[in-house]
């Protein structure tokens, strides 16, 4: 086994921690009224299949698949940083969690590699909290926030899981959820170690790290001549074809749903009509199975209000500029929203017209 050599400077958690002080205090607003709809929303974690299959590496072999990986998006992109002007201007989604850690923890590694790494983890950790957090301000219920949180955490991978700072977040998760039982329309109250509380801090203050989209652009175009060039030197044309028995088909799903977004809306006209449609097409599939897995999740879920709380969780999770690519408008948001509190208000209704306001949807159908 390699040792880890530092902390990761820029987790979620300890980086919360520290910034904590300075904005917790300031951006503390009034809460929402709680309703009696229970948020439908779930979080999506590894199976324990995956995560086995993540823990059979060493932690040698992890460190060398980080900087594998990275070699070889630096050479993709031409460039010999994952920063610039302090910001993110490498894609790292296709580093997994035990890489990210090994990348930010590891002196191996250029300071800009360390930060770049602790900047992708934050983004990762405030993606995952995002839907749940914008169901927590429309239900007034907190609950499934911080489970949300709590299976991010757990899900990630076991060297950074043996951290101090892993467990001071961990154990203030568990504190909030215990305090969430009694009350789960009060925001916790557990001081500097919540990483939920920083996170709605920092997002209320319009904190992020996500990466520039004229980076994304660039590095997108960059990947795409590549590929072009591959296929040339193989005697082939490249082709936007998954059907071609005669090109070379050139496949985006690999590309991160912001690289892609960023060639459709291709502000700086680097990106053919072809390749925009290419990439539209990749976006549109994706988000078309969210909506559908919404659908499907809130059609078992029993609660009348699950897929509008779906929807708001999942237009809620991508940045602006995704939202734009594939025609999310604040329209969409504002009608699930609408939906949400139409179909609540209505069960308050019901349930107090049956005597009590915390009838469950069965006993409303009478079944």
């Amino acid at each position: 086994m390699v040792a880890v050599t530092s902390t990761a400077p820029y987790s979620p958690y300890q980086g919360y921690a520290s910034a904590y002080a300075g904005t917790a205090k300031s951006t503390a607003s009034s809460q929402p009224a709680q309703t009696n709809a229970e948020s439908a929303a779930t979080a999506v974690t590894l199976s324990d299949a995956a995560r086995a299959a993540l823990a059979e590496r060493d932690f040698a072999a992890v460190l060398a698949d980080a900087r594998a990986k990275l070699t070889a998006l630096l050479e993709e992109a031409d460039r010999t940083s994952p920063l610039k002007d302090g910001k993110l201007a490498l894609d790292l989604s296709g580093l997994d969690q035990r890489e990210l850690y090994a990348m930010s923890s590891d002196d191996s590694f250029s300071p800009d590699e360390r930060e770049a790494a602790g900047l992708e983890m934050q983004r990762r950790f405030e993606a995952a909290l995002a839907g749940p957090a914008a169901i927590a301000r429309v239900t007034g219920n907190y609950t499934g926030l911080y489970k949300a949180a709590a299976a991010y955490l757990d899900g990630l991978g076991a060297e950074e899981r043996a951290t101090a700072e892993w467990q001071a977040g961990r154990d203030a998760i568990t504190e909030g959820l215990k305090q969430l039982q009694t009350a789960p329309g009060t925001r916790p109250d557990l001081g500097p170690n919540d990483p939920v509380a920083l996170y709605l801090a920092l997002s209320e203050a319009g904190e992020s790290p996500d990466s520039s989209m004229p980076d994304l652009a660039a590095n997108a175009r960059t990947t795409l001549d590549r590929l072009y060039a591959e296929a040339k030197a193989n005697g082939k044309a490249p082709t936007f074809n998954g059907n071609t028995s005669l090109g070379q088909y050139i496949d985006m799903s690999g590309f991160s749903s912001r690289a892609l977004s960023a060639m459709v809306l291709d502000k700086d006209g680097q990106f053919t009509a072809e390749e925009t449609r290419a990439a539209r097409s990749v976006l549109q599939a994706r988000s078309g199975a969210t909506l559908l897995a919404g659908f499907q999740s809130a059609s078992k879920s029993g609660d009348p209000t699950a897929f509008s709380q779906n929807v708001i969780s999942a237009f809620s999770s991508l940045s602006a500029e995704e939202r734009q690519a594939i025609g999310w408008s604040d329209q969409l948001y504002q009608a699930a929203m609408q939906s949400y509190v139409t179909t609540a208000k209505l069960m308050d209704m019901f349930g107090e017209a049956m005597g009590g306001g915390n009838a469950s949807l069965a006993q409303l159908l009478g079944r």
